[in-house]
């Protein structure tokens, strides 16, 4: 053989290894779906959410698994529940409701933190199915000495936790209040949740970006451009958090048109946000600086806008590609075993982290999102849950 051919089988063989080596280290970081999940195709929407699901229910957190971590992470599973025909879903939440026996946390014996009040939506959401007084009966008894026992602190500047001072306790704990004025039908919950939102919203809202400052250590801070600073989950909390509180407001509701401008004015914002990868980044206005695309508020974000879209609040043409490119990026950030990544860990605001972060919020944001995807690959007339109240 001459020395040109061992040269060439030399580079040859060289190409192979390689190849070989990439393939394999794609076959085991590869996500799910290379291609775009636009398809109308519900089963892949659904396939994806099982394969989340089911890793989650496979790896769980025990280090407080009613505190919000965890909370969030079964809110999507009772998302999960409401379209999956398998029962195993809602079966593991009910396991876990008579496991605590239907209690709020009270973590370090706080009486008022808005993360404990979290839980509360999977416990009510499951009263709706079952009607079992027991499960929403300590929760009541919770939100029952918090209305006649306000927090001694009512000021929002941080670091106050009695009150909701910051933003993410709007997904923490009005959708919470709303569901227990749906299961017993009485109005003084939802006044609570309204009134507090509101001043909350007041408080930390920014009517020109039409975004949500995290809590009142970020008014005078800056990102390295300059912009203000509007952290993605943070705002993410809290669209997903008003659709939720919308979901069971009368539609006759006095306030009712306030917060669907509000929901409006955000989803709008938010859409101006989105990234070329078609992810939100941790900073939402400075995402040059915060690379790494960020799942769980990306995954926020698909959630209350695909619900907008679903409820005729948002417009189709204008939401839905995004929606779906959104959709996508998420799906190709869950491993072939069903571990979704990139997702910040918990924290206050933007942070670099690292690309394989993962925890149950994220998770269960994202079968927030595929719950409402999943509604939005088919044609079909919503109606409002508002509507039935």
């Amino acid at each position: 053989m001459s020395n040109l051919c061992r040269q060439l089988c030399t580079v040859l063989f060289a190409i192979v290894v390689v190849v070989f080596q990439t393939s394999a280290q794609t076959n085991t970081l590869a996500p799910i779906s290379q291609s775009p999940v636009t398809q109308s195709s519900q089963a892949s929407v659904l396939k994806v959410m099982q394969l989340v699901a089911d890793w989650q229910l496979a790896n769980p957190v025990t280090n407080r698994p009613t505190g919000w971590i965890c909370g969030v992470g079964d809110i999507g599973m009772m998302a999960m529940a409401g379209i999956s025909p398998d029962p195993k879903y809602r079966n593991a939440m009910f396991a876990k409701g008579e496991t605590n026996e239907w209690q709020l946390p009270q973590y370090r014996g706080r009486k008022y933190h808005a993360d404990d009040q979290c839980i509360g939506q999977v416990w009510t959401e499951l009263y709706f199915t079952y009607r079992q007084k027991d499960m929403i009966a300590p929760m009541r008894e919770k939100m029952d000495f918090i209305m006649s026992n306000p927090a001694p602190n009512q000021s929002l500047d941080s670091p106050n936790q009695d009150t909701w001072s910051w933003c993410d306790a709007l997904f923490m704990a009005p959708p919470s209040w709303m569901r227990l004025y749906a299961a017993t039908g009485d109005a003084r919950y939802m006044d609570y949740a309204v009134s507090n939102f509101w001043r909350t919203a007041n408080f930390l809202y920014d009517t020109n970006a039409a975004l949500f400052y995290r809590d009142s250590s970020a008014f005078d801070k800056h990102e390295q451009n300059g912009s203000k600073i509007f952290w993605s989950r943070g705002n993410g909390w809290v669209l997903a958090g008003t659709a939720r509180i919308l979901q069971y407001l009368p539609t006759n509701s006095p306030d009712r048109q306030r917060f669907e401008k509000l929901f409006k004015d955000m989803a709008r914002s938010v859409l101006a946000s989105q990234q070329p990868d078609g992810l939100w980044h941790s900073s939402l206005l400075d995402p040059k600086d915060y690379a790494t695309p960020e799942a769980s508020g990306s995954a926020l974000f698909t959630y209350g806008l695909a619900w907008g879209v679903n409820q005729g609040l948002l417009d189709s043409a204008t939401f839905k590609p995004a929606i779906m490119k959104s959709w996508t990026a998420l799906v190709s950030c869950v491993s072939s075993e069903g571990q979704l990544t990139h997702i910040q860990p918990a924290g206050s605001g933007p942070v670099q982290f690292p690309a394989d972060s993962t925890a149950p919020y994220g998770n269960g944001a994202l079968l927030l999102a595929g719950s409402e995807v999943y509604r939005m690959t088919t044609p079909h007339e919503v109606k409002s849950v508002a509507a039935r109240n």
